[in-house]
């Protein structure tokens, strides 16, 4: 099938590329040319473990193509995928959706035969009504179907989730078009993968009720997390024992830092937004947000409790500063919030990222990057392991670290506490 894929980001490079990698004809458009030129060249914009090797492959083939002519590549395709941003408003409340507008208007006027018309982009409920709106006012409905087909990729394992996905929703109560994306699917729905059909409105709201939970499972482990530190329980016993319970599962109930990235804090603050627009309270998910926003602060008093109060000259290491281990995305990272709180009070921060320095810490005083992990923690105070990333999972601290007396917070409860204690290492985790 021919598909033309409207933006290169995180949802349209990778449904892009996986798409051609099962036998489409994909053109993935976007208006910035030096970006455009990069991927040509090979040059991925994103860190996503197996995508460079897959545009290669693709672009090699001919199976991929990337341009900037949008209104060219929309004629010579049949589906329109729409993957271009849906961050939040500056004021905070629900998602700024003008760049999807934007876009509905440039394809209505490249329409001169029948196109399926895709969100791929995560919308609030009524948005694909809206778009219809937009087109039809110089398009004949007839030559035009709007359908909603949520992505569900995690950054890290995106190209894993695309091939093996728990399902595939499909909004239109449009039978050709339902058709047509049923065959489209048909790869990944032979391995079976779940194919499910609803209305449009509703697979728009299958996204952000799905975010929202996972934000929810999330919080809710970060606050029991709180409980058992007062109480001398171990939260990862009580994770085991609760994702046993198939209802419940274990996925999502790890204690940690605050959630972030791209995807949850946006899209629980749009869906209370829906809700406040239908005049539906979603307490709830209020809560988690609440609850999320106050996790960055709890940490931080523990990292001071641990250092008696006093940060002052202190040498502290973060190790991994993403909000999550397998990407480079730095959106709303807990660190974001911590480094500068910690140097604000005196500490004089050291960092390793295994997907190198972040322009977000650059212009921050006493705030440096360690090409690797062995400089990272060698005269450090304090060492908080940050980010889960399997580069930190096996360091040998006693050798490795000069200062005398040094401390290990480790925020992703990676390192066994016994383990540490048998080292006589000075070792605080998360939750116990």
């Amino acid at each position: 099938m021919k598909l033309c894929m409207i933006g290169t980001g995180y949802v349209g490079l990778v449904s892009g590329v996986c798409f051609s990698d099962l036998g489409n004809d994909v053109i993935c458009v976007d208006h910035d040319k030096k970006k455009v030129e990069k991927l040509k060249r090979g040059i991925i914009p994103i860190y996503e473990p197996g995508l460079e090797e897959l545009v290669l492959k693709n672009y090699t083939n001919k199976r991929l193509k990337f341009s900037t002519d949008l209104k060219d590549s929309i004629s010579n395709s049949d589906i329109i995928f729409i993957c271009v941003g849906t961050p939040s408003k500056k004021n905070g409340n629900g998602a700024d959706l003008s760049q999807i507008y934007n876009v509905a208007k440039e394809i209505r006027g490249s329409i001169s035969k029948f196109k399926i018309i895709i969100t791929k982009s995560t919308v609030p409920v009524t948005t694909g009504d809206e778009i219809e709106k937009i087109i039809s006012q110089k398009v004949s409905k007839k030559l035009f179907s709007v359908v909603s087909n949520p992505e569900f990729l995690r950054e890290g394992e995106a190209i894993r989730d695309f091939i093996y996905p728990d399902r595939v929703i499909i909004g239109t109560m449009d039978k050709k078009s339902n058709n047509v994306l049923k065959n489209l699917y048909s790869p990944l729905i032979s391995k079976g993968t779940k194919y499910v059909n609803t209305s449009r409105r509703a697979a728009e709201l299958i996204k952000y009720a799905s975010n929202a939970f996972l934000a929810t499972k999330i919080t809710f482990i970060n606050e029991l997390a709180n409980l058992c530190e007062k109480i001398d329980v171990n939260i990862e016993d009580i994770s085991i024992g609760m994702g046993l319970d198939k209802r419940i599962g274990g996925r999502f109930l790890r204690a940690g830092p605050a959630y972030g990235g791209s995807c949850f804090p946006k899209d629980t603050k749009a869906i209370i937004n829906t809700a406040d627009k239908f005049k539906t309270n979603l307490s709830v998910i209020k809560s988690v947000i609440k609850s999320n926003d106050n996790r960055s602060s709890l940490l931080l008093k523990r990292v001071f409790n641990i250092l008696n109060g006093n940060v002052k000259n202190k040498k502290i290491c973060f190790l991994g500063v993403t909000f999550k281990a397998n990407t480079d995305d730095m959106r709303d990272s807990a660190s974001l919030s911590m480094i500068p709180s910690l140097v604000k009070k005196g500490a004089i921060v050291n960092y390793f990222d295994p997907t190198g320095e972040k322009y977000d810490l650059k212009k921050l005083k006493n705030v440096n990057f360690s090409k690797n992990i062995n400089s990272a923690i060698r005269d450090a105070n304090l060492i908080i392991i940050h980010t889960e990333w399997n580069d930190f999972k096996s360091i040998n601290f006693k050798k490795e670290v000069k200062s005398k007396n040094f401390i290990i917070f480790d925020m992703r409860n990676i390192y066994s506490h016994t383990k540490m204690k048998e080292l006589k290492i000075k070792y605080f985790g998360v939750g116990h």
